[in-house]
């Protein structure tokens, strides 16, 4: 792939946020008044990759995990189900190639763990690396300025502490970096900020007829943080705040077989854009300070407090443009014997919020010391380049390679 470099040596940011906003939706480009002349007002944000699934369990289940039983990769979906994990400690490593039917070389490493301090108290951690490959960059004359690997990653941190035999919390910290232009342009910078997670996890055992069950249900405030930069001089974006809630049933049909029906509801905490006043010529109406005058909808230029509450009422179509504003994931979990699982979901974003549908299938499999996970995405609309998505997770329980060396002795 190639990037222009303007001739006020500006960066084109625009191929990037392109491809990342593909990462996170399924859309056309344009200006905002484009996308509402055609009934599209999706959200963007800076750092998008913050929202991708980047394991293969959720990723099987229709991107749903706020309320699934406990694992390694707890730590994307809600860190607060760490708490209840039965285990002492463990880890995760997964691997996603990224939007393949377009570049070949992007991908998404994750990379997650946890430690029980306490009967009550769990530490969590992950790191999450997302590279776009190798990009040629040029100048408006086709010169080549160099080729570049834009980068960015995220470090979390996390305690989840259980406040009843039923209900558990956790509080998390985020260091977030992304360099997309890697010192070719000196007027950019790599944006970095901070964000915090906070969330919490209920469980307890129901009866289903003759069957027992668990039924979990659980909420994921993540990302509430800084806006960041990508220019010395430049306008601060919002990063994908963003809240989950999800609810699970997990029946055992017998002492072998386990069926687990999962649902997520998913919706960013940042302003929508607003409709602005154009004029008889098609530009925009500006006020004598040059701001521009909203016909519909609220100003997106606030802070960060102000925008959480505002995105629940600031969609210019009003309430019915809030709740397309709403991403559902429904999923179901096959186990048999705690040791091959069988999954499936869907997902479903409204048209003119980004248009992601899209079907999900994987496996999993215990095997001696460690899990090995799978998952497949099936789109719903032709030409998506999210289609054919795979996952690869790997995961490692400390107990069972201690109780595996203890059974050698």
């Amino acid at each position: 792939m190639k990037i222009l470099i303007n001739s006020n040596c500006k960066p084109a940011l625009s191929t990037f946020a392109l491809l990342l906003f593909l990462a996170q939706s399924y859309a056309q480009t344009g200006t905002n008044n484009q996308f509402q002349r055609i009934g599209l007002n999706p959200i963007t944000t800076s750092v998008p990759f913050l929202l991708i699934a980047p394991e293969s369990r959720g990723g099987a289940m229709g991107d749903c995990g706020v309320a699934s039983s406990p694992d390694a990769t707890s730590m994307h979906w809600n860190a607060s189900k760490l708490a209840f994990i039965e285990k002492q400690s463990g880890i995760a490593v997964a691997y996603t190639p990224w939007l393949k039917t377009l570049v070949p070389d992007i991908h998404l490493g994750y990379l997650s763990g946890f430690y029980r301090l306490s009967s009550k108290g769990t530490l969590g951690g992950s790191l999450r690396y997302f590279s776009l490959g190798k990009i040629d960059f040029t100048d408006q004359n086709g010169g080549s300025l160099g080729q570049r690997t834009p980068n960015e990653l995220a470090v979390d941190m996390a305690y989840a502490h259980k406040l009843s035999n039923k209900f558990s919390g956790a509080f998390a910290l985020r260091y977030i970096y992304s360099n997309l232009t890697q010192g070719v342009d000196p007027n950019a910078m790599a944006a970095n900020g901070v964000s915090a997670d906070l969330s919490g996890y209920y469980k307890t055992d129901v009866k289903m007829g003759k069957n027992k069950a668990i039924w979990a249900s659980g909420f994921n405030i993540s990302n509430i943080g800084t806006k960041v930069a990508y220019t010395i001089s430049g306008k601060k974006n919002f990063i994908p705040m963003n809240l989950k809630l999800g609810t699970s049933l997990k029946i055992d049909i017998d002492d072998y077989n386990k069926f687990t029906f999962l649902l997520d509801f998913n919706k960013l905490l940042v302003p929508t854009l607003p409709i602005y006043l154009k004029d008889s010529t098609g530009g925009d109406v500006k006020r004598s300070d040059g701001t521009k005058v909203i016909e519909s909808g609220m100003d997106p230029n606030i802070s960060v407090a102000q925008a959480v509450i505002q995105s629940f009422y600031d969609a210019p179509g009003g309430v019915v443009e809030e709740l397309q504003e709403i991403n559902i994931s429904a999923g179901v979990e096959y186990m048999y014997d705690n040791q091959f699982a069988l999954r499936a979901g869907y997902f479903y974003e409204a048209p003119n919020k980004g248009n992601r549908q899209y079907f999900t299938m994987g496996a999993g499999l215990k095997y001696s010391i460690f899990n090995l996970d799978f998952s497949y995405l099936v789109s719903m609309l032709r030409n998506n380049p999210l289609d054919a998505t795979l996952r690869f997770t790997l995961s490692f329980n400390f107990d069972d390679i201690k109780a595996a060396e203890s059974k050698e002795e």
